[in-house]
């Protein structure tokens, strides 16, 4: 299969500065997410469900609990030719971090000549979304592209948001806006909509070498793709973009075709997780034709006890996770990882807990997100004042949103 011919890059290096404090001991993509997953599983489970098995994941920034997840949880078989590789950043072309996503290829394009992959998928590993990727692969082979772009059709409104492409009636990318504020170029056909670039690439193998070895030598660049090398390509190489509103899997409802999102501030990984606990939500968890795999835990099923006057142990509008214990406690429109445990008396909502977090009795918890481990002593209050919030060292955001990081002492 022409699958085997393609090698998959996952750029999950990132530091993440916008999920901060999350990302003080963690990349990225190893940030939690919807209870028992990490941001990167999503990507690597678009991969293996499209059955792409030769997967390289460049990291950088503290990746120890990326690189944990990964060697638990993604296993591969190396006797049929099949790898899921971790690569740290090496430093092999200078005693330089990756200086972009460009640079983090071409520190790395030992990988490519050593392998010889007619294609090669460049993929970052912090978006949410379902992705069929072989149907965008079909596409660049049958188009006879050098270069496709995934883009997502996104309201004009909406157009300052994002990086916008430029295209022409035969999908071909002639152009690009960085994030405009007036004058958005529109879709043809739809003047209602733009096109908002994705980040998801898939070169032919000698036009990325050739072109990633042009920036390297560039001291004027970036060493980015969408700012430097893809706006040189126009014109010397043929670029489409690949529609993603198209991309069907089956079993998606009508709400999940083209549902992608950036989790890449508090506000929007807070509201993402939120989104999982509607009834039908635009993100189902819940698939057997295309299921989204994590590490399993050697954990106990989530227990709810006491049912006494006020002393009722609930959750309503939840997702509730392995070893959890909900001791006569209350939680509403929540996300909790595994092993937290609410105690008699507490109430938590709209909130997302991380692993064992333990909170006290009669403690009363709202819009927030607690990092792994913490205690919340007994008579607590988070994410009711944001002021003493503020004073007591977590992390309030300007809509509200109370973070208390890990290791955190209250």
């Amino acid at each position: 299969m022409y699958k085997d011919d393609a090698m998959v890059m996952i750029l999950a290096g990132g530091e993440g500065k916008r999920l901060f404090p999350l990302t003080k001991d963690r990349a990225k993509p190893a940030v939690p997410f919807g209870g028992r997953y990490r941001i990167i599983d999503f990507v690597m489970n678009n991969f293996i469900n499209s059955g792409f098995y030769k997967i390289k994941i460049l990291t950088q920034f503290k990746s120890d609990s990326l690189n944990r997840h990964i060697s638990r949880t993604w296993p591969a078989s190396p006797i049929t030719g099949h790898y899921i590789d971790l690569v740290p950043a090496q430093m092999r072309t200078g005693a330089e971090w990756y200086k972009g996503t460009a640079d983090a290829i071409y520190q790395n394009k030992n990988l490519i000549t050593d392998e010889e992959p007619n294609y090669i998928c460049i993929f970052g590993g912090d978006h949410i979304y379902k992705m069929n990727v072989n149907h965008m692969l079909k596409y660049h082979r049958k188009k006879g592209a050098d270069l496709t772009i995934s883009a997502i059709p996104v309201p004009v409104d909406q157009a300052h948001h994002f990086g916008v492409m430029i295209i022409d009636e035969d999908w071909k990318l002639i152009g690009f806006q960085e994030k405009p504020k007036e004058n958005p170029a529109t879709i043809p056909g739809q003047p209602d909509k733009v096109l908002a670039s994705m980040g998801n690439y898939i070169f032919n193998k000698d036009a990325l070498l050739e072109e990633i070895e042009i920036d390297a030598q560039n001291p004027d660049s970036n060493h980015d793709f969408g700012g430097n090398v893809i706006p040189r390509m126009l014109g010397r190489y043929k670029v489409l973009v690949y529609d993603f509103s198209r991309n069907f899997i089956k079993g998606m409802t009508e709400s999940e075709i083209g549902y992608w999102k950036d989790v890449g501030s508090i506000d929007a990984y807070w509201q993402a997780n939120m989104d999982l606990l509607a009834p039908l939500p635009e993100f189902d968890l819940y698939s057997q034709e295309w299921p989204i795999r994590t590490e399993n835990r050697n954990l106990p099923p989530a227990k709810f006890i006491w049912r006494e006057s006020e002393r009722t142990g609930m959750a309503t509008n939840s997702l509730v996770s392995e070893g959890c214990v909900i001791s006569g406690g209350q939680i509403d429109k929540c996300v909790l990882s595994f092993g937290v445990r609410i105690n008699s008396f507490s109430h938590v909502e709209e909130s997302i807990i991380f692993e064992n977090v333990n909170v006290g009795r009669y403690a009363k918890i709202k819009k927030s997100i607690i990092d792994k481990g913490v205690f919340i002593p007994p008579y607590t209050e988070i994410g009711y004042n944001s002021e003493e919030d503020r004073a007591r060292g977590f992390y309030v955001t300007d809509s509200g949103i109370t973070i208390v990081p890990k290791g955190a002492t209250i």
